[in-house]
């Protein structure tokens, strides 16, 4: 059957295409890219926003060895590459179902909605082994439609939320955050260092931290400690000073230990994480708990097994999330539960002002970059441009 539309779809479309792994320069700009046909159980949406994630530059740059540190590769977690060439990045999409595929309703169609980003190797709801997603193996948002699996495109009608801001709340980050919580068993009552706290995922955290009830405390840089505080973090910790680091996380801890880590750091900093989950042992209540989901501070770190064992430690490796915790999410965003936190929109056609940008940010950045369609960028992306933020 043929897709359902009430909309004037064009044959080709402008889209950023990935064509192999390195630098900016593999991302091309094109516009005679033909546009895709949602298949049974799809819609295709008209897209109006995508957030961009750190993990579209660690795949285009093949930093996902699982093997060998020094191999050149993306997630393989399945047995084998899923990011094939040309590809197309960006996973959390926001847009509108301009038609329908054979088996989804026509009542979909003009829904705006907001992706879950992953591709998920089966039914299951609690668990997610082999994750993927939009964007790596298959075609994300950084173009001007996408055709994506209907119950994973999520109708959002809060009239509060614009198009951009909507996309600063993506599955990406958040999902991610989430699970690194619920991994670790984070309680209601328990004080959780959060590192790397001012990007996506660590702002992410600092919200889901109170809406469970635990209390987040925020590593990252001084000159963003107002923001950090205003989106609920209990206090914030210089990264630029690590010097007697158990002792100042206990300063404003009033003594106590760290309940659990949610790691975006890693490197040389995570023994020092650690330490401020074990200084006092007597006065715990559960298992010190490090949740990683992140290396931005190396991806080798060295830790006495003997300080893991003895003081037992556990660890959880965390990569996106589940179907579950992406409906709570969901319902979170609709009842306006989660804040976004966006920096500054840029034009698709200026994806690689916006990768260097990120890359080199100033102390000012809190939060996510989206990436508007040029055709889209007066109504969705300009009033966001980066001249405005901060």
């Amino acid at each position: 059957m043929a897709a359902r539309t009430d909309f004037d779809i064009p044959a080709q479309m402008s889209a950023m295409v990935l064509t192999g792994h390195g630098g900016i320069d593999k991302l091309e700009y094109q516009t005679t890219v033909p546009t895709p046909r949602p298949g049974p159980g799809e819609v295709l949406v008209k897209v109006t926003a995508t957030a961009k994630n750190n993990t579209d530059r660690k795949a285009r740059e093949g930093l996902y060895p699982t093997q060998d540190k020094n191999d050149v590769t993306s997630f393989q977690m399945g047995g084998k590459a899923t990011l094939t060439f040309p590809r197309i990045q960006g996973a959390d999409v926001v847009g509108r179902v301009v038609a329908v595929g054979d088996g989804v309703s026509s009542e979909r169609l003009g829904q705006r909605g907001l992706l879950d980003f992953n591709l998920y190797p089966d039914a299951r709801r609690t668990i997610n082994l082999v994750p993927d997603y939009y964007g790596h193996g298959a075609n994300g948002g950084y173009a001007e439609y996408i055709a994506v699996s209907s119950d994973q495109f999520h109708h959002i009608d809060n009239t509060e939320l614009a198009d951009a801001p909507l996309a600063a709340l993506g599955m990406c980050s958040y999902q991610t955050a989430l699970h690194m919580l619920t991994s670790a068993r984070v309680k209601a009552g328990e004080r959780i260092l959060v590192t790397g706290a001012s990007g996506g995922v660590g702002t992410a955290l600092i919200q889901l931290c109170r809406i469970l009830g635990a209390i987040p405390y925020a590593l990252s840089q001084a000159d963003k400690a107002k923001a950090l505080l205003a989106l609920g973090a209990e206090a914030v910790l210089d990264r630029n000073n690590m010097q007697n680091f158990t002792d100042r996380v206990q300063d404003v801890t009033d003594g106590h230990p760290i309940d659990a880590v949610m790691d975006l750091v890693g490197g040389e900093a995570t023994d020092q994480f650690i330490d401020t989950m074990i200084v006092d042992m007597h006065r715990r209540n559960d298992n010190p708990r490090l949740s990683i989901a992140g290396a931005s501070g190396g991806n080798i770190s060295e830790v006495l097994w003997t300080r893991i064992y003895l003081y037992q430690v556990q660890i959880f490796g965390v990569s996106h999330g589940t179907r579950e915790e992406a409906d709570q999410l969901i319902d979170w965003i609709r009842a306006g539960e989660l804040k976004p936190v966006l920096h500054a929109a840029f034009k698709l056609s200026d994806l690689h002002h916006a990768e260097d940008y990120f890359m080199h940010r100033a102390s000012n950045y809190l939060g996510k970059i989206v990436i508007v369609p040029d055709a889209q960028w007066s109504e969705h992306g300009a009033p966001y441009a980066l001249e405005n933020a901060g």
